[in-house]
Formats: C-alpha cells, structure tokens, sequence
C-alpha cells in the first residue's frame, strides 16, 4: 500500500450538517432551534450550572470541610515497585526512572513484596513497609530536609 492509496474508512467521513439554507434541505427556516425564545437567538449561552432561574444545586448543597493551605504532598512508592531498582534507592534515582514528580517528596507505603536488600532514602516510611524492607535485609533512612 503506497501513501496515495491510503483512504478512510467506509461510513467514517461525513459532510458536516448545513442548516439554514432552505426547505429542501431538511434544515431550513428555524435552523434547528425551534421558534423563538432566547435559544434561537444568535450570541446566546448559557452560564456553566444555570437551572433557568431555579436555584442551582451549587447553591442548594451546604458547604463542608475545608482545605489545608499547608498540606505537605507526597509521590507514594510502594514497596513492591523497589524490586526494579539495583543498588540505593532514594528520591533522585526514582525520578531518573520517572516513578516520582519532581520537587515532591516521597512517601513508601507496604503494598507488595521485596525479596532483596534495598537501601532506601525517602521524606517518610508507612510502618508496613518499613517492617517489609528491614525483613527483606535492607535499611530504611529518613530524609528530614
């Protein structure tokens, strides 16, 4: 098959739908927008969440909880992804296999197993994974900066 034989599919390409222009057409006069009313109106939309003068449901539901301006965010490593790495692993060599986001810090959980000593560096350690990885052999240390 050469470039200019390339084709599409059956069915996959239609001719876009041209309205208003006359009766034969199907989609002439109102154009699809039934008659009158400010729909019909050419420039008309909708504000996002407008019920048409009833009280929106952004409105209605109560507000709850807050959010902490202050929270520290965490990339989470589980222990089973260690298995991949050979020799220490700490934030900077899992972002060179682009496990973790840059400027995060980073977090091991105790999801999986691990079969062989690791040495891990990371901002914070579950109690799970901590057990898993010196049960494995290896040593958990805890960045504090």
């Amino acid at each position: 098959m050469k470039l200019h034989e390339l084709s599409p599919a059956p069915g996959s390409k239609r001719n876009r739908k041209r309205v208003g222009r006359g009766p034969g057409s199907g989609t002439g006069k109102t154009a699809g927008r039934g008659h009158k009313g400010q729909k019909s109106r050419s420039g008309y939309s909708r504000r996002a969440g407008f019920e048409g003068g009833q009280m929106p449901l952004i409105r209605r539901v109560p507000k709850r909880g807050f959010t902490n301006i202050f929270r520290t965010e965490y990339s989470v490593i589980n222990v089973g992804d260690l298995e991949a790495f050979e020799g220490p692993v700490n934030p900077a060599s899992l972002l060179a296999k682009g496990k973790v986001r840059k400027g995060r810090k980073v977090k091991i959980l105790g999801n999986g197993e691990l079969t062989k000593a690791v040495t891990v560096q990371a901002h914070k350690f579950s109690t799970g994974a901590r057990q898993k990885i010196e049960a494995a052999g290896g040593t958990c240390e805890e960045i504090t900066k």
